[in-house]
């Protein structure tokens, strides 16, 4: 019953052979070889345009050199309160940008309110030269909290961030997952929602250590190479990454395996629906689940051997947590089965 992160999981089997599969023999380092390069024309046909990709270790690596390739002077990227950039990457923003900073903007469920990410924009004045300048706005899709971004909402964002000058960046950890909750195609989540840059992940979802920057205008992209080999994320066998991402995207391998997880999610979020023990904080759609449960229950779950995490509380929802409940973190994955969230329902059904 190991619902603590999807980064918990092992990578797919046919991942594995890929590695091992390509592993043999020779081939050109620094991302230069054909498996590179044939990996490179799959991600224009899965976004249906030219686009320059990058292939990265990690998504804290993706998101900070993102950053970094659009850096300005004083340079700010606006995200919202509960963002995984600004709450658990270190500072490595920040860090690879030489010191720009992340500025919070509020927004319910996880979403950066356009009105108030226009207001917060308004406080940059150009000829206010303290305060420094904005230079990217990034949103997470899925949400640090596990919502989703309507179209609609993506829309109003970009059309600010056009009104700006600015660049549009999407934080795509759980991408997949996000990806087949909304039956959209990649293209349309991303580019035609005006995303300027994309950090696609892969780890969570079946992959060893597979993470892409992917940037919609390969003209845009023209100084990347330089900042990812700055950034010690130019691996000298990046056919180790491009084998994982060609098994990953290999007849719709990825969706496959985020529709298991989300479906896993749902099978989840009924058993909590229906204990007493426990509710859904707020809801959500794709392989991440918010519980409210009470503080004993939950401490028969892990003596049951359930795994998750104790959350913090959004920054708009303290109330929602009583004084002998806590709030938990549940996410399941491609490798979640059935028998362990039954597992886990007749335990909460249960309760203390």
């Amino acid at each position: 019953m190991i619902f603590a992160s999807d980064n918990w999981s092992g990578a797919h089997p046919a991942v594995n052979d890929a590695l091992a599969r390509h592993g043999e023999g020779m081939a050109a380092a620094y991302g230069t070889s054909d498996l590179d390069k044939a990996v490179e024309k799959r991600f224009d046909e899965l976004f249906e345009r030219e686009v320059a990709v990058f292939f990265v270790g990690t998504g804290t690596a993706a998101n900070s050199l993102a950053f970094a390739s659009v850096n300005r002077p004083g340079g700010v990227v606006l995200c919202h309160r509960e963002a995984h950039v600004i709450e658990d990457e270190c500072g490595a923003p920040e860090f690879f940008t030489h010191g720009a900073r992340m500025a919070p903007v509020d927004g319910s469920a996880g979403k950066i309110d356009p009105v108030r990410l226009k207001r917060e924009l308004e406080r940059f004045k150009p000829d206010f030269v303290h305060a420094g300048q904005p230079m990217a706005v990034t949103v997470s899709q899925p949400t640090e909290v596990g919502t989703l971004y309507t179209s609609d909402e993506l829309d109003a964002i970009s059309a600010v961030t056009r009104g700006k000058g600015l660049t549009l960046h999407m934080d795509g950890a759980r991408f997949a997952n996000g990806l087949v909750a909304t039956g959209q195609s990649p293209a349309e989540m991303t580019w035609k929602r005006g995303v300027d840059i994309l950090s696609f992940g892969a780890t969570k979802n079946g992959c060893w250590c597979a993470e892409a920057i992917v940037v919609f205008d390969p003209a845009k992209a023209s100084q990347f190479p330089y900042i990812r080999k700055r950034g010690a994320q130019l691996f000298s066998k990046t056919r180790f990454v491009a084998a994982q991402f060609m098994a990953y995207l290999d007849d719709g391998l990825w969706l496959d395996l985020a529709a298991h997880a989300n479906r896993m999610a749902d099978r989840l979020r009924s058993a909590i629906d229906a204990s007493p023990h426990a509710r859904l904080a707020w809801p959500t759609v794709t392989n991440e689940i918010f519980a409210v449960i009470e503080t004993a229950t939950a401490e028969r779950l892990r003596t049951k051997g359930a795994v998750f995490y104790d959350w913090n509380p959004p920054h708009d929802a303290h109330d929602l947590i009583g004084p002998d409940e806590m709030l938990a973190r549940l996410v399941t994955s491609w490798s979640t089965s059935e028998s362990d969230v039954d597992r886990f329902a007749d335990s909460i059904e249960a309760g203390a």
